[in-house]
């Protein structure tokens, strides 16, 4: 039985640092382990069995090869489960101009990234590309870990369970104790967002729009306390909300009615404007004075603050609720 639990240790242990990258020796792990190299040989053909049988049931195709120039052995992973090197440098930097976690989070993700998805000889030059901006690299203020919190509201989510939190009101430390029933998460201009139906709430006393039947948004790393109910909630699936819809029309997570408006814009890209605004359309454009009417539907206050940080670039038109 010691030698059968032996043997399964030995397997697990190859397995795993193969999956991570390392080229197993047959040498150094006979003498690790205190067996023949046949033994080890055994164990790594074990292995590519143990592969060969995923490919079949899941079509992962990877297996374990002899690397001629590192003289030992290495786990080949399926391209199609395998970031390029190109694609993993392109979402590193997505990620590090997010600036959505403290540094030690985001260099470790950083790190589990390249680890994962970067083969060992060519992680060096993907680390060296990202150098400078991993030394660089700035926090937000808030300096807060969050991510625990996240995964609890996805599941709540997933299982559509109410949750309770404390939120720490924008611009204040005063907390207001909500219960919501959490909808969707999104992320925008650095922050993640929860977006949640409120219950047991005095509407005409806590909020300008008493009848707005939009969800409420809030910022994740400012809710300080979190508990998952037992209690659920009903979503039909024709009133399910359509967080990729909603994110279309809203600037600045600021929440609040649906709007139309119309504008004139002179400024030098009006594609940076439709890229900004993904449901606007141009109307017009006016050749003559080198300006576009561009219309777009959002929700809330949001679209205000873009529109009056254009200045003299945008003119408004007209604006009115749909």
């Amino acid at each position: 039985m010691n030698e059968k639990e032996d043997k399964i240790q030995r397997v697990l242990d190859l397995y795993t640092r193969l999956l991570k990258g390392d080229i197993i020796y047959k040498k150094e792990e006979a003498v690790k382990f205190g067996v023949t190299e046949k033994s080890i040989q055994r164990d790594i053909n074990n292995v590519r069995v143990f592969l060969s049988n995923r490919t079949v049931k899941q079509g992962i195709a990877n297996d374990v090869v002899y690397d001629q120039k590192h003289h030992g052995y290495q786990l080949k992973k399926a391209e199609q489960g395998r970031l390029s090197n190109k694609e993993v440098l392109a979402v590193t930097k997505i990620l590090l101009e997010s600036r959505a976690f403290t540094k030690p989070e985001m260099m470790n993700i950083l790190n589990n990234v390249v680890e994962c998805c970067v083969l060992p000889e060519n992680r060096n030059l993907v680390n060296d590309m990202l150098g400078s901006e991993r030394l660089h690299y700035i926090e937000l203020q808030h300096r807060k870990k969050f991510m625990d919190k996240m995964w609890e509201i996805a599941v709540a989510i997933k299982e559509q369970r109410c949750i309770k939190i404390v939120y720490e009101k924008t611009g204040t430390d005063q907390a207001v104790t909500r219960k919501v029933d959490p909808l969707a998460i999104m992320f925008s201009e650095f922050y993640f967002y929860l977006a949640a139906h409120l219950e047991d709430i005095d509407r005409k006393k806590e909020f300008q729009i008493t009848n707005d039947t939009n969800p409420t948004i809030y910022r994740i790393d400012r809710i300080r306390e979190l508990a998952v109910l037992e209690e659920h909630y009903k979503v039909s699936e024709k009133d399910r909300f359509q967080a990729g819809e909603y994110r279309k029309q809203i600037q600045f997570m600021y929440g609040g009615k649906q709007q139309m408006v119309e504008f004139w814009y002179k400024g030098w890209s009006v594609e940076a404007v439709l890229d900004k605004l993904p449901t606007a359309e141009v109307l017009e454009t006016d050749k003559e004075k080198k300006r576009y009417r561009i219309r777009a539907k959002t929700f809330g206050k949001g679209i205000d603050m873009w529109l009056r940080s254009q200045g003299d670039f945008v003119e408004v038109i007209r604006k009115f609720e749909i």
